[in-house]
């Protein structure tokens, strides 16, 4: 399983939430406390709105405590949203093009979690895609189909529909192949405005998300970065956060039992 962070609010130097303490997102990579893994060094990446719509992006395959130039982008860049992501494998290839974030226009997509039976999945998946988003596919992660099959069902235009219908057919096609290892995940997906986080579990077994409105603006993390844990509030399961950005304040929007 794998560790995030999206920020969105007053521009922020990276750095500060990917590398300075213990519990900072390379800290956890080495050593989480709320993975089954402990250690995610299968890759990492980086994702963030500047001067131009679409989002800069670095990806690279290594262990991201140890990448030089991770390190010293997150030093120089400040941004209003970024994600920030470290991969631990579930099959895939230890390639670039299969770490996150993954970019589409001006849209950042990341993921941690697992789509049950995936390999019996993946052609039926490949299936629902339109062909623009088929096209697009460089990889060989669930993760990147999720967010392709995401833009086929319309996430440009109704992120929160979009994510209940992408939900809905997953789900649909694992009671149709009589597959039982859960379908579980926590992604967050941003426009360069708004971030959507989804924290979804086919069983009662949800990945840990969690959220943190600072003085500054808001953090989603896929675990503390602290041990002040008042201040990091739990998602709940089958849930989507919303999060907008306007005149520099930060609106939290939640919607508990979003399939409904």
């Amino acid at each position: 399983m794998c560790r995030w962070l999206a920020y969105i609010g007053s521009p922020r130097r990276i750095e500060r939430f990917v590398y300075d303490g213990a519990h900072s997102l390379c800290g956890q990579a080495q050593q989480s406390h709320k993975a089954k893994l402990g250690v995610h060094g299968d890759g990492g990446g980086l994702g963030w709105y500047g001067i131009d719509p679409q989002p800069g992006l670095y990806r690279n395959s290594g262990p991201a405590w140890v990448d030089a130039n991770l390190r010293e982008l997150t030093r120089m860049i400040e941004s209003k949203i970024f994600f920030a992501h470290v991969r631990a494998s579930t099959g895939a290839p230890n390639l670039d093009i299969n770490c996150h974030p993954f970019r589409s226009g001006n849209m950042l997509f990341m993921h941690n979690g697992q789509i049950g039976g995936f390999p019996l999945l993946k052609r039926q998946l490949i299936g629902l895609l339109s062909d623009d988003c088929f096209d697009n596919l460089c990889g060989g992660t669930d993760s990147e189909l999720l967010f392709q099959l995401l833009i086929s069902n319309g996430l440009h235009d109704d992120p929160h529909a979009s994510l209940r219908r992408t939900v809905q057919q997953v789900d649909a096609l694992r009671h149709d192949a009589g597959i039982t290892e859960a379908f579980r995940a926590t992604l967050a997906v941003t426009n360069g405005h708004s971030i959507w986080a989804l924290r979804w579990a086919s069983d009662q077994y949800a990945p840990s998300l969690f959220v943190n409105r600072m003085n500054e603006g808001v953090l989603v993390v896929s675990e503390p970065l602290d041990e002040d844990i008042s201040s990091w509030q739990k998602i709940p399961a089958n849930s989507v956060l919303q999060l907008d950005l306007a005149a520099d304040a930060v609106s939290i929007n939640s919607f508990e039992g979003f399939l409904t």
